[in-house]
């Protein structure tokens, strides 16, 4: 454990450390500084009272001074001792600067709007807007402690991803102030909020199920009731595994029939090259092209492009009997039919776009499971060679 006589201004100022380190005052026990590697410095708190142990963070050096800190320390330790909540007000200096809101608006105008995807971009601000500003949007920055985000986080338990969601969007937030310099470097406090587990959802279609799938198509396409387009576009999800949005938004620009491929300039991750099936080059062949429209799969106003898939997505699956079934499944299916078929990770992984071998390796298993298949096929194959042999 570290120890200092007094954590003076000056004594503060010349610490440093190769990793998180607490140095702790000797002439008041239980008041300390955190010193981070980037040079960030955080006083801190530890006391016992009634109902245990408690740390509290007191504040940032530079925002609060050694003395401030100090004064502030005495008093959080006496009213942990006493059993009481350790809340005192903040300081002035604390109360003051930019707030979270203020950060969030920069943050979506100067980082998300120019550097993340649309997608990506709007992601952020629905997370911002619904979770983040509600909570914490009038908080001034230099006041923003690690309770408040686990605050944050618990009240959204109830869905896990969200709250994930919430906490990971507001680091990054916290990150860029502290490039911009409106945060201090290393006091970034949701870095110590435990992310909860999340379930990864996995469904994959059988070959049953894929032929209740085509029956519907051509059942619902002849009723009228599924637009050659919106049936085109579902094929063309099973026949790929492309995503959704690759589909959504394909220009005929990007088809190239004759090489028997489609060239997406911008995927989730970056340009590449998505190699058609003669089956699946042949539903684009069949498509009637809209008047002028640049985009494979047209919507209903004029120049514009298919909006919305999984609306003709719930009329086929219902028809099909598969209500469970959702359409970003198409692509774990099409993965999963691949490893049946032989191919290995690296190879799928290609196919669908993976911009990293980790994100294939969500299917180990079931590359596990075809291995294991395939040892039975060989092993039964000379079983049976075996007694062959034995009943000669």
């Amino acid at each position: 454990m570290a120890v200092l006589k007094s954590l003076s201004k000056r004594a503060v100022e010349g610490l440093s450390a190769p990793k998180d380190t607490v140095f702790w005052s000797r002439d008041l026990p239980g008041f300390g500084v955190r010193v981070y590697p980037s040079g960030a410095r955080v006083y801190v708190v530890q006391s016992r009272g009634p109902r245990g142990p408690k740390r509290v963070t007191v504040g940032r050096h530079g925002v609060v001074s050694a003395s401030q800190a100090r004064r502030r320390a005495a008093l959080l330790i006496a009213r942990i001792k006493a059993g009481e909540a350790p809340a005192p007000a903040l300081p002035a200096a604390a109360r003051g600067g930019p707030t979270v809101a203020a950060l969030a608006a920069r943050y979506l105008r100067e980082h998300a709007a120019l550097r993340c995807k649309p997608r990506t971009a709007e992601a952020y601000r629905r997370t911002i807007d619904k979770h983040i500003l509600p909570a914490l949007g009038g908080l001034p920055l230099a006041a923003l402690e690690r309770g408040q985000v686990a605050a944050l986080h618990d009240a959204l338990r109830a869905t896990p991803a969200a709250a994930n969601a919430a906490v990971d969007t507001l680091s990054r937030m916290l990150n860029r102030a502290e490039a911009w310099g409106m945060a201090p470097e290393g006091g970034n406090p949701c870095r110590f909020v435990a992310r909860y587990k999340e379930r990864k959802r996995e469904r994959f279609l059988t070959e049953a199920e894929f032929r209740r799938l085509g029956r519907a198509l051509r059942a619902l396409e002849a009723e009228g009731r599924l637009s050659t387009h919106g049936a085109a576009a579902l094929r063309l999800l099973m026949l790929t595994g492309c995503r959704r949005n690759e589909i959504a938004t394909l220009r005929w620009e990007d088809v190239r029939l004759e090489a028997c491929e489609l060239r997406l300039p911008d995927s989730k991750t970056g340009p590449r090259i998505v190699p058609l099936s003669p089956r699946a080059a042949a539903v684009l062949a069949a498509l009637p092209r809209a008047g002028g429209s640049p985009w494979v799969f047209p919507g209903r106003k004029p120049g514009a492009r298919i909006s919305n898939l999984n609306e003709h997505w719930s009329r086929v699956r219902a028809h099909a009997g598969l209500p469970d079934v959702r359409l970003h499944d198409l692509r774990h299916s099409f993965a999963s039919r691949a490893l049946a078929l032989g191919e290995g990770l690296p190879a799928i992984g290609r196919l669908l776009g993976h911009a990293q071998a980790e994100t294939t390796a969500r299917y180990a298993h079931l590359a596990r499971d075809s291995v294991k298949a395939a040892a039975t096929r060989v092993a039964a194959s000379i079983a049976a060679d075996m007694l062959a042999v034995e009943a000669a």
